[in-house]
C-alpha cells in the first residue's frame, strides 16, 4: 500500500490574511489598541472611541490627526503598507507605535471596515469600505479634519473565532483597560470612551495628576513618589510609584512604558519587585506608572505581533538602573516625606494636590520642610540600650523634656509650641494598651505601632552592621544554654560559621543543646534561645551547602528580618515617654521606616481636618 504524497500549495490570499489576523486581532480590544496607536502616530490631540456589544458589534475610533491622503486609502487596508518605515534599516530604531502595516488589513479581513478621512490641507473627505474580500472603492464623504475608522460585526466571516470571545462585559473591560493604558502614556491627548451611546470615560488632556487619579484612584497622587532619574547615555526613568502601604491583591495597576509604548517585561517586573522586596506585605502588589526612555536603537519592539513585548540590547543595565533608582528612592523615604494613609478616608477635593517629588537630577524635594538627616543630627543619639530590651537610642534631653511635658496635665501644655520645630512624627503623648504610641505633630495625631516600628529600625541597623565590617557582637555575661533536638543541635554545629556571620557565636556542649556565647550587639537584650531556634529553622530551608555560608549570603536579609523581629519591643511592654520619643526620632532617620520588615504600616497620621470631620466641627 502506497502513501499519497502531500503536495505544497500556496494559500489563497484571503485565507492567509485571516491566519495573520489571528495574531494581531485577538479580541475587540486588540483593534481598539491598534486604531488608537495609529491616531497617536498621526498627531491627534483628541481621540474618541465608541463601542457597542463589547466591541463585537461595533467599534469606532475618531481622531483629529493629520488624516490620510485619498490615494493612500486603498493602501491603508493592504497588508504590509505603512507610512512609518521604509527599509529594514528603520527597524533598528523604531520611534512610532505602529510600523508593521498589518492592523487595518487584519481588521478588514475579519470585519466590515470603513475608513473616512480628511487631511488638514484638503477641502474634501474620502471614504473606503471593505467587508472581508469585497469592497475597496474610494468615494466622497463628509468628515472634519482627521480620521474615523469603523469596525462592524467582528469575526462575521470566522464564526469559530467568534465563539472564543467572552461576554460583552468582559470584552468591554478589556477595551477600558486598553484605553487607560494608552491614556497614561499620552497626557497631552484627550480621550473619550462611549459605550452603547452612553458616556463611559472622559479623560481631558493636561494635568497628569488628575489623569493618574482617574485611572489609579483618587488616593494615588497623594500617596506616591514622583521619580525622575537619568544617566548621561540617555537612559531615563520617570513617573510615579505608590508608597509601599498602597498595594493591591493583584498586579492590575502596574503600568510600565518604554518610549511611550506599554509593555510587559520580566526584566522590569523583577527589578520593581526587588526594589520593593523589603517594604511590601507578602503577596501584595505595588501600584505604579513608570516611563523608561532610551535610544530606540537600544530596544527591539519588533518581537511580537501585538507589540506588548520588547527586547533590550543591554538588559542587565536596564534592570540595574530601574532597581537602583527605585530602591534608592524608597530607601531615602522617611516619615513626613509622604503623607501616611489616613485612618479615615481623605476629604473630598484632595486629588491633584501634587505628588511628592524625588529627583536626583535636581536634588531631593519632598513635603517635609526639613531634610530627615537634620532631625537625626538634632536628636543627639547616645545609642544606649534600654534595660532588658534591644537597643532604642536614648533621646536628647530636649525630647525627653517635651515628651514628659506632653504626658503631664493639660495646664502644663498651655505654653506655645513652635510648629516649625516639631519633627514629622511629633512628640509622644501616651501609649495605648502597651501596643500603640500616640503622638502629636504639626498636622494632628500620629499613631505608631511600636513593635513594627522598632522592628524596622533594628532591621536596618542589622543590615548596616553586616554590610560594614561584619556584624558587631556582644559577649553574654552568662552564656545561655539552648535545648534543641539532636537534629537541630547537629545543624547548629554544622552551621556554626554561618551563624557567626550573623553575629551568633554558638558552641556544641551536649547531644541536645548548644551554648550561645555572643549575640549581635543590637539584640543584646533579646531572647537568645528563641532567636537561635528561628534562625536555624530558616537556615534549614536555605541549606545550599555543607556549612550554610552560601545560604546566609543568598538569604541574608530574610534571616536578619527574623532576627530583628526577636530584637524588637513586644506588645504589652510599657515604654516611658522618653523611650517613645526616642523611637519616633529613630524612625525619622531610618530607611523605609513607614513599613515593618513584612510590609505592614508602622504609623498613620490623622490630621486635624479629618478629626474635625469625624466630630462634625464647623458644621
Amino acid at each position: 500500500m502506497t502513501r499519497n504524497a502531500h503536495r505544497i500549495a500556496r494559500l489563497d490570499g484571503f485565507v492567509a490574511d485571516q491566519i495573520a489576523a489571528g495574531e494581531v486581532v485577538e479580541r475587540p480590544a486588540s483593534i481598539v489598541k491598534e486604531l488608537i496607536e495609529n491616531a497617536i502616530d498621526a498627531g491627534a490631540s483628541s481621540i474618541r472611541i465608541d463601542i457597542e456589544g463589547g466591541g463585537i458589534k461595533r467599534i469606532s475610533v475618531r481622531d483629529d490627526g493629520d488624516g490620510i491622503h485619498r490615494d493612500d486609502l486603498p493602501l491603508a487596508i493592504s497588508r504590509h503598507a505603512t507610512s512609518k518605515i521604509r527599509s529594514s534599516a528603520d527597524l533598528a530604531g523604531i520611534a512610532s507605535l505602529g510600523f508593521r502595516g498589518e492592523a487595518l488589513a487584519s481588521a478588514a479581513s475579519v470585519s466590515m471596515l470603513t475608513i473616512t478621512s480628511r487631511e488638514a490641507s484638503s477641502d474634501d473627505a474620502w471614504q473606503i469600505s471593505i467587508a472581508g474580500e469585497r469592497g475597496g472603492e474610494v468615494v466622497p464623504a463628509a468628515h472634519p479634519f482627521g480620521t474615523t475608522v469603523e469596525v462592524k460585526d467582528l469575526f462575521f466571516n470566522t464564526p469559530a473565532r467568534r465563539k472564543f470571545l467572552k461576554t460583552e462585559r468582559t470584552e468591554q473591560n478589556h477595551i477600558e483597560t486598553t484605553v487607560r493604558r494608552l491614556a497614561l502614556a499620552n497626557f497631552s491627548i484627550a480621550f473619550e470612551l462611549n459605550i452603547a451611546g452612553r458616556a463611559g470615560m472622559r479623560l481631558p488632556s493636561g494635568d497628569p495628576l488628575r489623569r493618574l487619579a482617574s485611572v489609579l484612584g483618587r488616593e494615588f497622587p497623594n500617596r506616591s513618589l514622583a521619580i525622575d532619574e537619568a544617566l548621561p547615555d540617555g537612559l531615563r526613568l520617570h513617573g510615579w510609584v505608590a508608597e509601599p502601604t498602597l498595594t493591591r491583591s493583584n498586579a492590575d495597576q502596574q503600568y510600565f512604558f518604554v518610549n511611550g509604548r506599554h509593555v510587559r517585561d520580566k526584566i522590569v517586573a523583577h527589578a520593581v519587585r526587588q526594589a520593593y522586596r523589603d517594604v511590601t506585605f507578602h503577596g501584595r502588589h505595588v501600584v505604579f506608572a513608570l516611563y523608561l526612555e532610551l535610544d530606540p536603537e537600544q530596544v527591539d519592539v519588533n518581537v511580537h505581533p501585538t507589540k506588548h513585548e520588547v527586547r533590550f540590547r543591554e538588559a542587565r543595565t536596564v534592570h540595574d538602573f530601574i532597581f537602583s533608582r527605585l530602591h534608592r528612592a524608597l530607601r531615602e523615604l522617611r516619615p513626613g516625606d509622604v503623607e501616611a494613609a489616613p485612618i479615615v478616608g481623605a476629604p473630598p477635593g484632595s486629588v491633584g494636590a501634587g505628588a511628592n517629588q524625588i529627583s536626583h537630577q535636581t536634588g531631593l524635594a519632598l513635603n517635609s520642610p526639613r531634610r530627615d538627616s537634620d532631625w537625626g543630627q538634632s536628636a543627639g543619639f547616645a545609642g544606649a540600650p534600654l534595660a532588658g530590651e534591644a537597643v532604642i537610642s536614648s533621646p536628647a534631653a530636649e525630647f525627653a523634656r517635651r515628651g514628659e511635658l506632653a504626658a503631664g496635665s493639660l495646664s502644663d501644655q498651655q505654653q506655645p509650641v513652635d510648629e516649625q520645630a516639631i519633627p514629622p512624627l511629633g512628640y509622644a503623648l501616651a501609649q495605648l494598651h502597651g501596643i500603640y504610641i500616640l503622638a502629636e505633630n504639626a498636622d494632628g495625631m500620629v499613631v505608631v505601632d511600636a513593635h513594627a516600628a522598632h522592628e524596622r529600625v533594628t532591621y536596618e541597623k542589622l543590615k548596616a552592621a553586616g554590610a560594614a565590617d561584619g556584624m558587631a557582637r556582644q559577649r553574654l555575661l552568662v552564656p545561655q544554654e539552648v535545648l534543641l533536638s539532636q537534629a537541630d543541635a547537629d545543624m547548629a554545629e554544622r552551621f556554626a560559621p554561618a551563624l557567626e556571620a550573623l553575629g551568633l557565636l554558638v558552641e556544641r556542649r551536649r547531644p541536645e543543646s548548644v551554648m550561645v556565647r555572643e549575640v549581635p550587639v543590637w539584640l543584646a537584650g533579646g531572647d537568645a534561645a528563641a532567636l537561635l531556634r528561628d534562625v536555624l529553622s530558616d537556615l534549614a530551608g536555605y541549606d545550599d551547602d555543607s556549612t550554610g555560608i552560601e545560604a546566609v549570603a543568598a538569604h541574608r536579609d530574610e534571616l536578619l528580618s527574623t532576627m530583628a523581629c526577636h530584637g524588637s519591643v513586644r506588645a504589652g511592654r510599657r515604654l516611658s515617654v522618653a523611650e517613645m520619643n526616642a523611637l519616633l526620632r529613630e524612625m525619622e532617620v531610618t530607611e523605609n521606616a513607614g513599613q515593618c520588615n513584612h510590609g505592614r504600616p508602622t504609623y498613620r497620621v490623622q490630621t486635624l481636618a479629618q478629626l474635625d470631620q469625624i466630630f462634625m466641627r464647623g458644621r
